[in-house]
């Protein structure tokens, strides 16, 4: 078996290696403490969440398993609120953090969401995140929405702040 992986810097991947499952990956030109820090202070986290052309309000993030969190994203061109919550189920520095995502537009329709950073040395690390869906059908609707391009835009803005 092959062990090594080829490191990108700068470019989200999305799979789907099951039909309830959708996985991103990105290599972050960071050291992983500073990655992780970026996914629960809430300065941080405002600075990045959400597509290009939007603006993050962190409502409440208490990262700590049962913690809440409630962020809602205004569209600066036509002013369009979407507000989206979860609950923490899991949170180990500098390396996992797993939470439920539900988008307040479409209520009760739960995604178990999990992030793990891995060091990959010379200051790089690699952020996989992991969502799980209910059925097919709600991950299919996740990956109409738009939410390749949207990612990939988050992902840039906070590779723009690393780099600050």
């Amino acid at each position: 078996m092959d062990t090594q992986q080829e490191i990108v810097l700068g470019v989200t991947t999305i799979s789907t290696p099951s039909d309830r499952e959708i996985v991103n990956e990105r290599v972050f030109n960071a050291p992983r403490e500073r990655v992780f820090a970026a996914y629960i202070d809430p300065d941080l986290l405002a600075r990045w969440w959400g597509p290009r052309g939007t603006t993050t309000t962190v409502e409440q993030l208490d990262p700590r398993p049962g913690g809440v969190w409630r962020f809602v994203v205004r569209d600066d061109a036509d002013g369009r609120l979407n507000a989206f919550k979860g609950v923490f189920r899991e949170v180990s520095p500098p390396e996992r953090i797993a939470q439920t995502f539900e988008w307040e537009g479409l209520p009760g329709h739960v995604v178990l969401e999990a992030a793990t950073f891995e060091d990959l040395g010379e200051g790089r690390t690699r952020v996989r995140g992991t969502s799980l869906f209910h059925t097919s059908e709600e991950r299919d609707g996740m990956l109409a929405s738009g939410m390749e391009k949207g990612l990939g835009e988050s992902h840039d803005r906070l590779a723009d702040l690393l780099a600050d």
